[in-house]
């Protein structure tokens, strides 16, 4: 839709949903959430190891309307310590059953933090 040339995943087996790449740029791998309702989403640390070229591709369903979508590199989990975010989180759990992941909590308060990860956007960037 944007130019990218989309390469779906032949087996899921490690959380990526497809790769694209736009004209001779590196490939990207992308997992997808989508969410209705949700006040937290996951991403398992083992099927989601920040890199350079992993991204979060993130819908938000709204009744009624178009959704909004995001694309979060995996490298904002990273830095969760200079942003000082409560929308993006690390979550080990030591000694506990739950598998270590990064989340993202989704309240309205939240959203402005998102906001740099519109799709439009990152569109944008990913193809300059």
């Amino acid at each position: 839709m944007y130019g990218f040339q989309v390469y779906t995943a032949e087996v899921d087996d490690r959380g990526i949903d497809f790769v694209v790449r736009y004209e001779n740029n590196p490939f990207i791998e992308i997992q997808v959430k989508s969410v209705r309702d949700a006040k937290y989403i996951f991403l398992c640390k083992n099927n989601f190891t920040l890199k350079d070229d992993l991204y979060l591709a993130l819908g938000i369903l709204k009744q009624e309307v178009a959704p909004d979508l995001f694309l979060i590199p995996s490298l904002t989990w990273e830095k969760i310590a200079e942003r000082e975010s409560k929308t993006f989180v690390d979550r080990d759990y030591e000694g506990l059953k739950s598998k270590p992941e990064w989340g993202i909590n989704l309240s309205k308060k939240n959203m402005s933090e998102l906001s740099e990860f519109q799709f439009p956007q990152m569109i944008k960037r990913l193809t300059k």
